[in-house]
């Protein structure tokens, strides 16, 4: 796996954004498609067309129940024409978008990537119609985009690493064996997780602390497949005590194999992504933690950028990360990410991120009465 490591300017530490734009894997293989009409009376003459490209809806439901919803109310707040499509994990269908798209007309291309190289084909073919670019959420190795909008990815495994040494400690484990359940190896954000959740996991390794257990990624950050995986690593090594699972959905699969085992809720699980699922699983004592990210954020500082684009403007981004195959310095927007505990579930109830209605269902009302979810 490659090492990833952002170089950001001080200023990008800031969550203000400071933009001056304006105002302000895979299943089902068949794209899911968002139009605005580029006709609509409340978008101006000049402005250009946003094309967005998401990656699947499958590794994680973000992508359609989070981020296709911000980015379609941006746009349409702003009265810029947009297409937002799901590749569904299918690299020819990512590229075949992207043609259509800038075929269409798009003159602003976000994508989130599928790998480097998809990715990388298809920001040349954008830039070389003169279609400006934004690497969304995943930064495209040596793909050149004019901008890129993400979390401080490092930190967010640094956070995972911590969530777990305290969870450890709360189980008051002794050398416990853990088990790392990495994202996919072509997502240069799951090598930034495992730098971060690395940096905390290997001194204590090194020292004799813990136990360094099976350590495996896990293709297109596939669910079913890495239940396969755990339940490979559980079998080999059946005194696992923690597992660093890389997101939410990682850490389902390793969940449901602890409950197969009657261990779950005895074997601390990290994630990411604060999904409903996650969340849940936090509320049933059976993850020990998961990291939010404020997609809205995310998807609003994207958007900005998109519309100031559109408009012909060039707005300012916070900072820069550093390509490491490229060695170019990317403009960039970096948010920060927040770790997630049965304690503060309710913060991503509160910021609207998810609602009470659909966490509180059923067997979880209770334990949402005790995590104080209002």
């Amino acid at each position: 796996m490659r090492k990833g490591i952002l170089s950001l300017s001080a200023a990008a530490a800031a969550m203000t954004l400071g933009l001056t734009a304006c105002g302000g894997e895979g299943g089902d293989t068949t794209a899911q498609s968002s139009t605005a009409p580029s006709g609509a009376a409340s978008q101006p003459a000049a402005a250009g067309k946003v094309g967005v490209i998401l990656p699947d809806s499958k590794s994680s439901a973000r992508w359609e129940t989070a981020d296709r919803k911000y980015l379609e109310e941006a746009f349409k707040a702003a009265g810029v024409a947009y297409d937002i499509q799901n590749a569904q994990g299918d690299k020819n269908q990512f590229q075949t978008i992207a043609d259509q798209m800038i075929t269409n007309g798009a003159t602003v291309l976000m994508i989130v990537n599928l790998d480097s190289g998809t990715g990388k084909a298809v920001l040349d073919k954008a830039k070389a119609q003169g279609v400006a670019t934004i690497d969304y959420d995943r930064l495209t190795l040596n793909g050149g985009a004019s901008y890129y909008v993400s979390f401080d990815n490092t930190k967010v495994g640094t956070l995972q690493g911590e969530g777990l040494v305290k969870c450890l400690a709360d189980k008051k484990a002794e050398k416990p064996i853990v088990a790392e359940l990495n994202g996919s190896p072509t997502d240069n954000n799951a090598t930034l997780f495992k730098n971060g959740y690395d940096g905390v996991l290997q001194p204590k390794y090194d020292s004799g602390e813990y136990v360094k257990g099976p350590d495996q990624s896990v293709p297109d950050w596939d669910n079913a497949q890495a239940g396969t995986i755990f339940e490979q690593m559980l079998t080999e090594q059946p005194k696992i005590a923690g597992v660093l699972a890389a997101n939410d959905g990682l850490g389902n699969a390793a969940i449901t194999v602890l409950k197969k085992n009657k261990l779950n809720g005895k074997v601390p699980v990290t994630g990411q992504d604060a999904t409903v699922q996650g969340l849940q699983n936090i509320l049933a004592g059976d993850q020990c933690m998961t990291v939010y990210k404020a997609i809205k954020k995310e998807a609003d500082a994207a958007a900005e950028l998109a519309i100031g684009l559109a408009k012909g403007e060039k707005p300012a981004a916070t900072g820069t990360v550093k390509d490491t195959e490229s060695g170019a310095d990317v403009p960039a927007v970096l948010l920060d990410p927040q770790a997630i505990f049965f304690e503060n579930v309710k913060d991503v109830v509160a910021d609207g991120f998810v609602t009470k209605e659909e966490l509180c269902t059923g067997e979880f009302a209770d334990k949402c009465t005790e995590a104080g979810i209002q």
